[in-house]
């Protein structure tokens, strides 16, 4: 693996990062050596250094930013977003540890104390994904270092830049480079990482074909901890709402917020048929005012490109395949740069599509799928093998209490965007979205794992019943 890496800002071309593959086998040996020197820190100094990395970053929150946006395309404000994003995920991570893995005590019988205590799993390897570079990768690396554990963390290849300065923060606040390492490098790197015997964890972020790979890989080794995070096929249904323009604007912040490069960005809106002419042209009208343009522009852009050419590329052929295998377009997706991977918001109907494919389509596509009975929109939303995040646009208190209760998605909202999670709650999906890991406030869970025990100061032990008597014995 020596290919010489290169990161190139999809809104302009420049080139922001040159670098080469890591030396996997070199970090791993650095990371298992550091590992018992950070574990064996007092939990309280390994939290101070997060609060001193949280610090270092609310000191460089412009320049960060400025470098988020630049390397993912996105815009400058939803780039700060993303900067408050993982100073909130900081905060929220000690308030986890102690809460989802912190020590408890209980009396037992005879006096005894029967106590739960948890214990790091050891070096950890955290795979990034380029959606949210700053703010995923913290919300697991902070909850993994305050458990005690050593970090290898493997930014996406297309965005190297961040993951390095995002390391170089962590070191800067004490946190030594052997409890935390930068592994540069594209899927092949990741691939020997997570194959090394000393890694005793992976917590993935990514799509549901790389998150498929690693559970096959690792298949035959039940001691070796995976959480796996991956994609959606992510539903919003339509039902009975009198307010069409909020409801629009909803539909379309789950559908095209972050460009819709996000894991929990609604891929399908199922529509009421009778409501569905008046609802799709308000979304497109909506759609067709959305200002598409490089990260710093002025008027700020509501989304900016995708993140290269190839998942332009792969994005427009999606369109034109649903298109030619039945689906109606009702708002064409264009390409409004030559050799920069912009690419308009598509909306497209494919409820005559016989075979919809069941796939994440990482982007700003959005398809329609209209339904007579409310019945009909929670079997066509549950018509996937994902299972991330879905939510209820309008209906009743009891539409929403039957979409609740038959939604299979780790996420169900309502009448709030796909993309909303409470900050102490679970982020995380079932079927193709996840192995029942989640992310967010519980990721605490999977950092950790649980050390049960019963204690007494001194032996007590008595065997009641069993026994020949000591006369028998002593007669032999």
């Amino acid at each position: 693996m020596t290919d010489r890496l290169i990161s190139v800002a999809p809104a302009s071309g420049e080139v922001l990062w040159e670098g080469m593959p890591a030396d996997v086998p070199a970090q791993v040996a650095r990371a298992e050596a550091g590992w018992a020197h950070w574990a064996a820190l007092p939990v309280t100094s390994r939290v101070e250094a997060m609060r001193r990395f949280a610090n270092g970053v609310r000191a460089v929150e412009d320049r960060f930013a400025d470098l988020i946006a630049r390397e993912t395309g996105r815009p400058i404000w939803e780039a700060r977003q993303e900067v408050a994003m993982v100073l909130d995920r900081v905060d929220r991570a000690a308030g986890a540890h102690a809460e989802r893995t912190g020590q408890r005590r209980l009396e037992g019988a005879l006096g005894a104390r029967m106590a739960l205590r948890h214990k790091p799993h050891g070096l950890v390897a955290v795979i990034g994904a380029y959606a949210l570079p700053a703010a995923i990768p913290v919300g697991q690396i902070v909850p993994a270092l305050i458990a005690g554990n050593s970090i290898l963390f493997k930014p996406s290849e297309k965005t190297p830049a961040v993951g390095e300065m995002l390391v170089r923060l962590f070191h800067e606040a004490g946190v030594p480079e052997s409890a935390l390492g930068c592994v540069m490098g594209d899927a092949r790197t990741g691939k020997a990482l997570i194959a090394q015997d000393a890694v005793r964890g992976v917590l993935f972020t990514g799509s549901s074909q790389a998150g498929l790979a690693i559970a096959r890989a690792h298949g035959g080794q039940p001691e070796k901890l995976l959480a796996l995070e991956m994609g959606g096929n992510n539903p919003i249904i339509a039902w009975d709402t009198a307010d069409i323009a909020a409801s629009a604007a909803l539909i379309v912040q789950s559908a095209f917020a972050y460009g819709g490069q996000h894991c929990l960005c609604a891929r399908r809106l199922i529509v009421r048929d009778t409501l569905r002419d008046m609802l799709v042209a308000e979304v497109k009208t909506l759609a067709d005012r959305l200002v598409i343009d490089q990260p710093h522009a002025d008027p700020a852009p509501f989304m900016g490109p995708m993140i290269d050419m190839e998942a332009a590329d792969g994005l427009t052929e999606s369109f034109l395949y649903l298109m030619s295998n039945g689906g109606r377009p009702i708002k064409h997706m264009q390409r409004p740069r030559e050799g920069l991977p912009f690419v308009t918001p598509a909306i497209i109907d494919v409820t005559a599509v016989p075979d919809r494919p069941d796939l994440e389509l990482f982007g700003p596509l959005l398809q329609v799928i209209a339904v007579e009975t409310f019945e009909a929109a929670i079997a066509e939303a549950n018509n996937s093998r994902f299972g991330l995040s879905a939510a209820l646009i309008g209906g009743s208190p009891e539409d929403y209490d039957s979409f609740w209760s038959n939604a299979r998605a780790g996420i169900v909202n309502w009448n709030r965007p796909t993309h909303v999670v409470a900050p102490n709650a679970p982020a995380g999906g079932i079927g193709l979205s996840g192995n029942h890991r989640p992310a967010g406030f519980y990721t605490a869970d999977a950092c950790a794992y649980p050390v049960a025990s019963a204690e007494m100061e001194q032996p007590r032990g008595t065997i009641g019943i069993g026994l020949r008597p000591l006369e028998i014995i002593a007669d032999r």
